[in-house]
């Protein structure tokens, strides 16, 4: 009998391949003071590894759709406007071995900073701020093919209409907001917000861009309809980086200098509730499926995780010194 069962399972491909597991979801963290990205496990809520970006500094990351590869440009040792090296690489991580895989050199120095995938295209998207322009690089071949001119200094952080065709881009020293025409490639508006602004985000349905005021307490909201502030919305301390819930309800905003995350209704527009954080709380990314969102704290060198069920904080994780950009990478 056994040598029967021997050979019926040398027919079935069920024993001839061996079981691969499934991919799991990843969260990516910047971890700035040491010159690293880390692999955390979300539902563990631990660091697996480190992957050393040889000494120099990447300060935002962003995952491929099927959630393999990490991109993570190379801004360099200084603070957006502020003295210091100027970066010229961006380099891909494969996540699963936790290893560089391939690097691309702009050639010059142009502190590139926020990376993102094109919804529709599959293109990177990365803004080059000494360049005034987002850099347009096909992720497959690491090549750069294009670029958009915004038209601005210090073009820091970028989002994307989920059709592909607008982005914005925060452009901080000069506190405004150039609005892209991603398949044309060019400028179509340039939008004044305040003194210094930082951070943009989209609402799920592309309406609104949200983009926080650092002269005052408060969060411009851009109708893409007109490109104009259409509304301010107060908020207890000055913002940084925000993110909406998947269900389009919620706008989640960093406060800094309060170590808290203030929650906006969007329906209203109005600040609502907030959840107490870790130290210095700077970017947020919700989790696919809005059960949670995550939180990094720069000084407190942490993530943490909020339970958007109850708005509560349900725990922190280390991350490393300097914790900053986030992304999160998908599941197989």
């Amino acid at each position: 009998m056994r040598r029967i069962r021997f050979a019926l399972c040398l027919l079935s491909p069920f024993c001839l391949v061996p079981f691969a597991p499934a991919q799991q979801a990843r969260l990516l963290v910047a971890q700035k003071g040491d010159h690293s990205l880390a692999i955390v496990d979300p539902v563990a809520g631990k660091v697996l590894g480190s992957v050393d970006e040889t000494g120099f500094t990447g300060h935002e990351v962003i995952a491929s759709r099927d959630g393999r590869t990490a991109y993570v440009p190379i801004y360099g040792n200084s603070g957006v406007g502020k003295p210091g090296t100027d970066g010229s690489k961006l380099v891909a991580i494969d996540i699963a071995s936790q290893k560089i895989v391939g690097t691309l050199d702009f050639g010059h120095g142009v502190r590139p900073h926020c990376p993102l995938i094109g919804p529709k295209d599959g293109l990177l998207y990365v803004t080059t701020e000494l360049d005034k322009t987002v850099s347009v690089i096909d992720p497959k071949t690491l090549k750069i093919v294009g670029s958009i001119p915004t038209g601005q200094t210090e073009s820091h952080m970028l989002v994307l209409s989920h059709d592909g065709r607008r982005g914005y881009t925060a452009n901080v020293g000069p506190g405004t907001v150039s609005v892209l025409d991603i398949p044309a490639r060019k400028t179509l508006k340039i939008i004044p917000i305040s003194g210094n602004t930082q951070r943009i985000a989209i609402s799920n349905d592309d309406r609104w861009v949200f983009t926080a005021d650092q002269t005052k307490p408060q969060i411009a909201v851009i109708d893409t309809k007109t490109d104009t502030v259409a509304k301010w919305i107060p908020i207890e301390r000055v913002g940084y980086g925000s993110a909406p819930t998947p269900d389009g309800r919620w706008l989640l905003m960093a406060l800094p200098d309060a170590n808290e995350v203030t929650v906006v209704d969007l329906a209203t527009m109005q600040a609502t509730k907030s959840v107490r954080v870790c130290a210095n709380p700077q970017e947020v990314v919700v989790r696919p499926d809005g059960k949670a969102a995550y939180v990094s704290c720069m000084s407190g060198n942490r993530v943490a995780e909020i339970n958007l069920s109850d708005w509560t904080l349900t725990r922190t994780i280390p991350t490393g010194k300097a914790t900053d950009g986030l992304a999160w990478a998908a599941g197989q």
